[in-house]
């Protein structure tokens, strides 16, 4: 082709990309073995350049937002450029790498057409178990030796052949061996998938026209990044708010963010953040940044897919030693507690400045429950390991949503109560919105979820709820939200109440109710519709008495059907 490349072409070379990563993705979903990946989506897939830089990436996880590459540069430093190979897929998940803990297995295999290097197809997904202290992880652990296998950048198919011994070896490391092998399995053929579609794309436009669009496609990110911080005011911005605690000691962890825009540059310095902690709340540097990414795509470019483009005016600085820059052997299991809040706190700093597109603060974690034991009728270990949605935050102009995941979990799913109850000892006697666990406002936030669980045979449960100590913040004089609760057999004599917890011995009949915090309210509440107050009554997401005592309404429904 000659002569730049026609917009027409572009967009269509665009959305060829971004449908080659979707294919990925699918493959993956409908190969892997073990539900929290086939059921509850907990992976994403990229397809990148020669240059590690990416050209499309499926809904995945948002917060392996710009990540994955990390792992194919690392690679590439540590081995040289000639190290890469047809045929060959990498497999690692060294959590001071890739910047997550060790269940996130990421697999890579570089793309070649016609013996010329042209890019990497690259998968990340969560893996049930790898060999940690506990069943499918820990909440207690100290160092990462605890946490389960450890791997660094290794080749588990050379020249087109699958390591048998490498493949063993991952697989007897991990309590579900079968799972393992099959996720192992579905990763590489996502893979090989993109590894086949990026060189017909080259075949079918060719090289150039193919590279041209790539640098069109990375233009226009930057430009339009670029014009809308522009129109941030000058200046440093700053926020501050602290975890629970490290699942050690009570002590909680501050993170605090320094956002300085100076013209058409952002910056986010996480520097005066809190050491690494002796808890397993840390995380690697690469994943920080990744969080910092998602936080400034939220405010700055949040329509348009992310690619090789974007991110090129923001630059992020982590303090190596700190919690969100740890280094071995801190451990890592619960790596994403403080970039959950690390999101909530770049939009904070940032909402004087630019108050039309912050939102106030979401239920902010997982918040993730644990269920094992050995199966009554298969005598053989189950694992149930799923986060809760809950409450995000109000804007100036919306209320915030009601049971939704996490800003770092993205696409990811519910697991299906047929599916729960099928699969495993357990029954889901309630699942529903959590009354009055919104922030009140003109706007009000999001309300969270209880889920109410039964136990029918003799089991365990960990769990790790947060943001009891900072929950949910409204903006503009919105009021905060309601923090988790975690209960163990409620109204009897045995009732406990957690937020973290280790292998809790559980017997048939034990109930569970699990509680998530909402999201924080915009807005003065005394302004809030009449309307929307008794809707909001009608639906059962605020009570009469809060109606009345909070929003003013004189006549509130009596009973939350609706019927004055």
């Amino acid at each position: 082709m000659s002569g730049p490349v026609s917009p027409v072409t572009v967009e269509i070379i665009r959305n060829a990309l971004i449908a080659v990563a979707d294919e990925m993705n699918a493959t993956l979903i409908r190969s892997a073995y073990t539900p929290i990946i086939y059921e509850m989506k907990d992976c994403s897939v990229a397809l990148l350049d020669a240059e590690h830089r990416v050209l499309g990436q499926s809904a995945g996880l948002p917060i392996f937002l710009g990540n994955l590459e990390a792992c194919t540069i690392a690679i590439e430093e540590q081995y040289g450029r000639d190290v890469w190979a047809p045929g060959d897929v990498w497999i690692m998940n060294d959590p001071y790498v890739t910047g997550t803990h060790l269940h996130d297995m990421t697999v890579m295999e570089p793309i070649f057409d016609q013996s010329v290097l042209i890019g990497f197809a690259a998968s990340r997904a969560h893996w049930l178990d790898v060999g940690s202290k506990d069943p499918g992880g820990t909440i207690d652990s100290t160092d990462v030796f605890q946490e389960g296998l450890r791997l660094t950048p290794i080749k588990v198919v050379e020249a087109g052949t699958q390591s048998p011994t490498l493949t063993q070896m991952i697989g007897k490391n991990s309590r579900f061996y079968h799972g393992a092998m099959g996720d192992l399995g579905a990763q590489i053929a996502c893979c090989h998938t993109g590894a086949r579609r990026m060189p017909e794309i080259y075949r079918r436009f060719g090289t150039d026209a193919v590279l041209d669009a790539r640098d069109e496609i990375f233009a226009q990110a930057e430009r339009l990044e670029r014009d809308f911080i522009t129109s941030i005011p000058d200046g440093t911005y700053r926020a501050e708010g602290s975890i629970d605690s490290d699942g050690i000691s009570d002590r909680e962890v501050f993170i605090r963010v320094e956002v300085a825009i100076d013209g058409d540059e952002m910056s986010i310095d996480l520097s005066d953040s809190d050491d690494a902690c002796r808890g397993p709340v840390n995380c690697g540097a690469t994943q920080a940044v990744a969080a910092a990414r998602v936080a400034y795509k939220l405010l700055v470019d949040p329509n348009r897919p992310a690619n090789g483009g974007s991110f090129r005016p923001l630059s992020v600085s982590v303090r190596d030693g700190s919690v969100v820059g740890a280094n071995e052997p801190f451990p890592v299991e619960w790596y994403f507690t403080p970039l959950g809040l690390l999101i909530d706190l770049v939009v904070k700093a940032l909402s004087e400045a630019v108050p039309e597109r912050a939102a106030a603060a979401s239920y902010g974690d997982s918040m993730v429950i644990y269920l094992s034991g050995t199966h009554p009728d298969t005598k053989q270990p189950w694992l149930h390991v799923e986060p809760t949605v809950g409450g995000w935050g109000a804007w100036d102009g919306s209320d915030g949503e009601d049971g939704l995941i996490n800003n770092v979990n993205g696409s990811l799913k519910d697991m299906p109560i047929e599916v729960l109850e099928t699969k495993y000892p357990v029954r889901l006697r309630h699942y529903g919105y959590r009354t009055d666990s919104c922030g009140h406002g003109q706007f009000r936030g999001g309300v969270g979820v209880e889920r109410e669980f039964e136990i029918l045979a003799d089991s365990s449960m960990s769990a790790w709820f947060e943001r009891s100590r900072t929950p949910a913040w409204g903006l503009a004089g919105g009021w905060t939200a309601e923090p988790p609760d975690v209960v163990l057999n409620p109204g009897r004599p045995d009732e406990r109440h957690f937020l973290k917890c280790a292998n809790v011995r559980l017997s048939a009949g034990d109930i569970i109710r699990t509680k998530t915090g909402g999201g924080g309210g915009f807005g003065d509440p005394a302004d809030r519709d009449g309307g929307a107050v008794r809707a909001d009554v009608a639906d059962g997401v605020i009570t009469p008495e809060i109606a009345r005592d909070v929003y003013g309404l004189a006549d509130p429904p009596p009973d939350g059907s609706g019927n004055s």
